[in-house]
């Protein structure tokens, strides 16, 4: 996989073997997580969570997809590290 281009670092390719992995997992997280847990009986800091279900499937969702960012952009730095 070359992501070099004339002389300088091509974040294309590099930025899509980082992004669309972590996005697929956070899909299937979300989809994991959500069918076990109910958002509306999530309870944070001893309150009930006062939000529409949309917007903490949302959330949960960019939790997971920037968890999945943090991993897949470990392994390529790793990865390059190891060259």
């Amino acid at each position: 996989m070359e992501t070099r281009k004339s002389g300088r670092f091509f974040f294309g390719p590099a930025m899509m073997i980082v992004l669309w992995p972590a996005f697929l997992m956070a899909c299937a997280a979300t989809g994991l997580v959500f069918s076990l847990v109910d958002p509306m009986e999530l309870i944070i800091f001893d309150e009930r969570l006062q939000m529409h279900t949309t917007g903490v499937y949302t959330i949960g969702f960019f939790a997971f997809w920037l968890l999945g960012i943090l991993s897949s952009g470990l392994t390529v730095l790793l990865v390059q590290k190891a060259r």
